[in-house]
């Protein structure tokens, strides 16, 4: 699970509930309600990576309860220190691995430690769940770069969308692009929202984008449902060395009849096969 915690999604979420609830709390709810409600153990196994300028883990896989609770609680006593939400580092550090800060509740004497990512994890169902505003500001990868990881990955990503009513709130106010404060425009809120169906899209997860609190009940339910209930399919694109992209469909034929019947279900699979170089290119 990658949470975004950062000073801009709280001050989202604070204004959004026009100062109702502690801004963190619009990443925190849909978080805590995940981990509490729909991690059964003994088979269930979930990480917990929060970021703001880079990602950090705050545990490891574990389907302890006390854990869990552990980790509701740190993000609950503490606020977030930086401003940037570097979204495709997080993404990419998640998926891939990479020298990171040291697991947070491991209360371990190194400071970094090295992880291999959700590609290394061996399991039936692996899925990312990513609570964020879409927004990134500072992240050492490109969109570019973070779609092909993603879209390489092989992993779906269902993402629960934040800032909504924020935006809706405030909209016709903001700029057309980010102010000198740093604010993000439209354009950016725009493209932060694109940048989120896209994700989900091209791994096959979904994106809900959630205005309220009332909402989440459903929208948990549905990627509960979804990490659940999978066909699983398999593509040899054999030995393909052109380093381009192909473009993989699913189409569904119900009764065999030789007619697809995709207007009648909702089809969600990986959209892309980034093929490797050819030996020897750079």
């Amino acid at each position: 699970m990658v949470v975004e915690y950062s000073e801009w999604s709280e001050r989202f979420g604070y204004y959004g509930s026009g100062g109702y609830d502690p801004g963190t709390y619009e990443v925190i709810r849909p978080t805590a309600m995940f981990l509490t409600q729909f991690v059964k153990p003994p088979d269930d196994y979930v990480s917990v990576v929060a970021f703001d300028m880079r990602p950090t883990p705050l545990t490891d896989f574990t389907n302890d309860p006390g854990r869990i609770n552990q980790v509701i609680n740190l993000l609950l006593r503490n606020a977030p220190a930086f401003r940037e939400t570097n979204l495709f580092d997080a993404l990419k550090f998640t998926l891939l691995g990479g020298r990171g800060d040291a697991v947070v509740l491991d209360d371990s004497k190194s400071a970094t430690a090295d992880y291999s990512g959700l590609v290394s994890v061996q399991g039936r169902r692996r899925a990312i769940i990513l609570v964020a505003s879409g927004i990134d500001t500072f992240s050492k990868i490109n969109y570019g770069d973070a779609r092909k990881v993603t879209q390489n990955a092989g992993i779906p990503i269902y993402i629960i969308g934040t800032g909504n009513l924020f935006f809706k709130k405030y909209e016709d106010r903001l700029d057309a692009t980010d102010s000198l404060t740093g604010m993000p425009g439209r354009m950016t809120w725009l493209q932060a929202q694109n940048t989120l169906k896209t994700f989900a899209k091209e791994t096959g997860g979904a994106y809900f984008p959630v205005t309220f609190e009332g909402e989440l009940p459903k929208v948990l339910g549905s990627i509960n449902a979804l990490l659940r209930n999978q066909y699983s399919l398999a593509f040899n694109p054999g030995d393909v060395h052109d380093g381009k992209q192909h473009k993989l469909q699913v189409s569904v034929d119900v009764n065999g009849d030789g007619v697809y019947d995709d207007k009648e279900y909702v089809i969600q699979a990986r959209q892309f096969y980034n093929a490797p170089k050819p030996d020897g290119a750079k």
